[in-house]
């Protein structure tokens, strides 16, 4: 991957982020954040992955208002960030840091639960 494409890639995620944050409230629509940005070679197709903290009826809400303001967040998106082509915008829901989370209970439960090895000793 080129230079050029990481950094543009980076300036999206960041600008995408800003723009949502300011023209989407959070309330009952989750926490919507922008976890990664991939572009195509031609720089005129975007594909955010983007995570939604909340319940699963905020995420639902949240992710069906992403994608009804679509095209204002690319219009608003273009004016922060000056490309030859406004790239289109795809959103796609990002589950990873809700299966990190996951992960990171099953093994906070696992330090907390003895383990067989461990029996406590008899009094004789």
């Amino acid at each position: 991957m080129s230079l050029r494409l990481q950094r543009v890639r980076e300036l999206l995620k960041r600008e995408l982020g800003d723009v949502i944050r300011r023209e989407l409230p959070v309330g009952e629509n989750g926490l919507i954040t922008v976890n990664e940005v991939t572009m195509g070679s031609d720089l005129r197709s975007a594909t955010a992955f983007v995570g939604i903290l909340g319940t699963p009826e905020q995420r639902k809400k949240g992710f069906s208002l992403l994608n009804s303001n679509r095209k204002r967040l690319q219009t608003l998106l273009g004016q922060s960030v000056v490309l030859k082509y406004t790239p289109s915008l795809r959103f796609i829901l990002d589950d990873s840091i809700v299966h990190g989370n996951r992960v990171l209970q099953i093994i906070e439960e696992l330090d907390q639960s003895p383990s067989a090895d461990e029996v406590p000793p008899e009094d004789n």
